[in-house]
Order: structure tokens, then sequence, then C-alpha cells
């Protein structure tokens, strides 16, 4: 058995998102709208609650860890939540409930009119990020939702919705990484002004 060519897969790595990167930096709008938003949250004094499963967990907990810490400047803390990180929540709640209540009951707990619910879901169709999104709509957040695939039914539970229009989830969550990085950039410029 012959060894995969590490090469071709690198090139063709590079050459997948790049191209990828270049199809959504055309389009970069929705991201800009998600970052004035959260920034306007965020300055009023209100919170982002960040949320996803998988790789998209991951996602939420660093792009809250971007604004609590910081991003690139000295600057004040930011009150941003991952909403993935406490196993006790997560396992409580899709036990006594389901998987699918795990966000809709932490922002039933801790949202408030003027928050900011941020789901993440690279294929689009998370029931339980579509039920948070639609939980934080009903109490009076604003909602984001950063998708791939076309969005699907998270997209469209968001009142922003700011999509990486591709089907490989690899590609997908390097474009959100930087979409991210954008949006933290945009807060936290927004905050030293």
């Amino acid at each position: 058995m012959s060894r995969p060519d590490g090469s071709r897969i690198a090139d063709a790595a590079f050459a997948a998102t790049i191209a990828l990167h270049e199809r959504v930096r055309a389009n970069v709008g929705p991201a800009l709208i998600a970052a004035r938003t959260m920034a306007d949250a965020l300055h009023a004094g209100q919170k982002l609650l960040v949320f996803g499963n998988g790789g998209s967990a991951a996602d939420a907990q660093h792009m809250s860890a971007e604004l609590v810490g910081r991003f690139q400047k000295e600057r004040a803390a930011m009150p941003a939540i991952a909403l993935t990180v406490d196993t006790s929540i997560l396992t409580g709640i899709a036990n006594d409930y389901s998987y699918k209540q795990v966000f809709v009951r932490q922002i039933e707990a801790l949202g408030r009119p003027g928050d900011v619910a941020f789901g993440i879901s690279t294929s689009g169709e998370s029931p339980n990020v579509v039920a948070g999104l639609q939980a934080a709509k009903a109490a009076g957040l604003r909602t984001i939702a950063l998708t791939g695939r076309d969005g699907g039914s998270v997209g469209r539970a968001a009142d922003i919705h700011v999509n990486v229009p591709d089907h490989s989830t690899a590609r997908v969550q390097e474009v959100h990484r930087t979409l991210m990085h954008v949006m933290c950039e945009v807060i936290e410029e927004d905050a030293n002004a």
C-alpha cells in the first residue's frame, strides 16, 4: 500500500480554503452587520451568548475567549458567554429534557432583551441551534447565525445570517474562524474608539 501524497493534500486544502475565503470576502457585508450589532449591544452593557455543536462549540468558546480576554488590544473585558462549556448544565438538560433544549434552557436563564444570541452551525441544520435562536428571538434577543452550506434552518431562524456557502465542513470552519476574527477586531476597534 502506498502512502498518501501529503504535498498534494496540502496544496488542495490551501487552494480550496483560499478560493472559499475569496468568495466570502466578496460578500462580507453580513459579517460586518453582525459585528456592529454585537458591538452596539456590548457598548450598551448587554451580553453575547455563543453556542454550537462539535467544532462549532469550540468556535463558540474561542469567540467568547477573544472578547472576555482580549483579541489584539488592551481594553475592558466584554461579557461573552459560551453556552457549550458547563458539562453539568449540558448533560443535566439533555438528560432531563432533551439535547434539543441544551441552549434553549441556558438562553431562558441568562438571556435578557437586548442581548445577542450567536448560533454557529456548519451544516445549518442543528436542531438545538435552531431552537436556541428561536427561544432567543422570542425573549427579545438579537440573533445571529454563522453557517455553512446554504444556511438551512439555522440561517432562517436568525435576524442576521452570515453564511459560508460550501459543503466541506473543514473549509467552512476555516472561513468561520477568519470571520469570527474579523468580527472580534471590529468589536474591539469599536470599544477603543
